[in-house]
């Protein structure tokens, strides 16, 4: 396993992170940015995963350019 093949799966892993939804997925199971920053917890495990949800959530456009890179790179080298 080189280098690339771990960014690919971190790149992997930031893609499930920023398509999961608030409404349908991560609310019903108590993962909501507002139950976590309203009760204070944001320190926790949990508010630290539900952070990073979110950051991974508003950096969707660098993502894509991301995706679009390694598709690129894959392309031409094979």
């Amino acid at each position: 396993m080189g280098l690339w093949t771990l960014l690919e799966g971190f790149l992997l892993l930031a893609n499930a992170l920023a398509i999961l939804n608030e409404d349908r997925f991560l609310a019903p199971r108590g993962w909501s940015f507002s139950e976590v920053s309203g009760t204070g917890r944001a320190k926790s495990l949990k508010g630290q995963l539900i952070g990073l949800i979110y950051a991974t959530q508003y950096l969707r456009v660098p993502l894509i350019i991301l995706n679009v890179i390694t598709i690129l790179v894959k392309l031409v080298s094979g």
